[in-house]
């Protein structure tokens, strides 16, 4: 039989301060774009129990920055590849090697 078991971020040692241990927190995140100051509540983060550091979650990160894109939400175009002609049947031509 097989338990399954819910796992739970464990508590890794600040690289800060040493002593204190980062732990998996929700905060809320700051910053600046185009001079206005954005705020994202409820945002991932390890943070110092000790020192305070915070480092946030990196795909968090990934996700605020491609949805804050000035482009996000605006329809892509597509690079049009040159158009070549087909040969049509029977009009094989040989290659220059092959004479």
């Amino acid at each position: 039989m097989t338990e399954e078991i819910e796992v739970q971020p464990e508590a890794v040692p600040c690289y800060q301060c040493i002593s204190g241990h980062m732990q998996a927190r929700l905060l809320t995140y700051f910053t600046w774009l185009n001079g206005e100051l954005i705020t994202v509540p409820n945002f991932p983060a390890w943070v110092c129990d000790v020192c305070g550091r915070r480092e946030y979650d990196e795909k968090a990160i990934s996700w605020l920055t491609m949805f804050l894109n000035p482009n996000a939400g605006k329809p892509t175009q597509r690079k049009r590849a040159a158009h070549r002609p087909r040969p049509q049947a029977g009009s094989h031509r040989p290659r220059p090697d092959q004479t």
